[in-house]
């Protein structure tokens, strides 16, 4: 029987970490279960740091719903399974998932929620191999995770994304320029390929189809001809040439199992590119963290209260080493086996490898092919 439960949020803050935080805290509360946060995700565990969440009045958890980022912190370089640590004045990475284990054990708690995007909940997977009761809530505003329709964070990043191209639309067309827009996604283009739909682009250039600029090229002088002297271009901030590859901005040193690259540029590069091959002016946008921050949409909100409820009651029902899911428009949840695929290894590394199994668009899915029904070129 449950009795007392914790969560984590862990990765790049997304709106809606704390919806999901108030669903389960909720549904705790109305089980008569208690419910804790640990600060700063994985961190917050390995240290053994955490505080009582609560909806009764004044409390932590109460009024959160529509703010965004997240009331426990979240850590973005924090794999617990090689962490780096510093000792005689040199840094090495250690294996320190057994402390983690342990501080759940000693703290009683029945069950650790783990709110995060692939490498969270590739985590996630090995500590329930260790045999942690865990259950994952899928978030990134990059849409990626496997085994799931959608992510928490995500439609509010695509509407931001949105407005910001609305925006551009009005400058490019007074100005008779190109307007071009950076936006997140590392490796799956979800992000620059629904809000080019959403926010009327001709261009979407996504990480999942290598591009040739002279398409684009074609598609702006096709515009020029027919009178239309300005053109709004999408760029996904992994998207890559033929025979090119991603745009790193710089690099970090945190270890084995977290992405140490941090990508950046590729709008500013194509801009360039148009402005030289077409004879318009071109300028670029890089909407970056505003992406991520700031109140969830009503939809994410909805969301992410659906995530939650789901993930609470199915810790009440036992059903641990899962990750809940929208799975045919409707709530259910998967094995953490399936959600890593291949990449089994314990402490391997999450991301664009080989082994992961994030969720990349593929050329038949209807945001493609309506994409292409309606003109906007993909670079191909």
């Amino acid at each position: 029987m449950l009795k007392k439960v914790a969560i984590l949020a862990n990765g790049g803050d997304v709106s809606g970490f704390n919806a999901v935080i108030r669903a389960i805290v909720k549904t705790a509360e109305n089980n008569n279960v208690e419910c804790y946060g640990f600060i700063d995700g994985y961190n917050g565990l390995l240290k053994n740091e955490y505080e009582r969440l609560s909806t009764s009045n004044c409390s932590v958890a109460s009024g959160i719903l529509p703010k965004g980022g997240s009331i426990i912190g979240s850590s973005t370089n924090a794999n617990v399974f090689n962490y780096k640590v510093e000792e005689n004045g040199q840094v090495v990475y250690k294996d320190l998932s057994d402390i983690c284990v342990q501080n759940i054990k000693d703290d009683g708690f029945d069950c650790l929620f783990t709110l995060g995007g692939d490498g969270t909940q590739k985590s996630a997977r090995d500590f329930s191999t260790k045999g942690v009761n865990i259950i994952g809530v899928p978030k990134t505003i990059d849409n990626d995770v496997a085994c799931t329709e959608i992510t928490f964070g995500y439609n509010t990043a695509v509407s931001v994304a949105a407005e910001a191209l609305d925006r551009l639309h009005t400058t490019g067309e007074t100005h008779h320029r190109i307007m071009v827009l950076e936006v997140m996604g590392r490796y799956a283009g979800w992000i620059a390929l629904e809000s080019a739909i959403a926010g009327g682009a001709d261009i979407a250039l996504i990480p999942e189809i290598p591009y040739d600029i002279n398409k684009a090229v074609e598609k702006i002088n096709q515009r020029k001809n027919a009178g239309k002297n300005f053109s709004i271009v999408v760029v996904a901030e992994g998207a890559a040439p033929q025979g090119g590859s991603i745009t790193i901005a710089s690099t970090r040193d945190n270890g084995i199992g977290v992405d140490n690259t941090k990508l950046g540029g590729i709008g500013q590069i194509v801009a360039k590119e148009l402005e030289k091959l077409t004879g318009l002016e071109a300028r670029n946008t890089t909407l970056g963290y505003m992406q991520r921050g700031g109140t969830p949409t009503a939809f994410d909100r909805v969301l992410s209260t659906k995530y939650g409820a789901k993930a609470m009651e199915l810790a009440l029902e036992g059903k641990f080493g899962v990750l809940t899911v929208i799975k045919n428009g409707k709530l259910d949840y998967v094995s953490l086996e399936d959600v890593v695929g291949n990449n089994t290894k314990i402490g391997a590394v999450s991301g664009n490898t080989a082994e992961s199994n994030i969720r990349k668009i593929t050329m038949d899915h209807d945001l493609v092919k309506t994409a292409l029904n309606i003109g906007i070129c993909l670079g191909n």
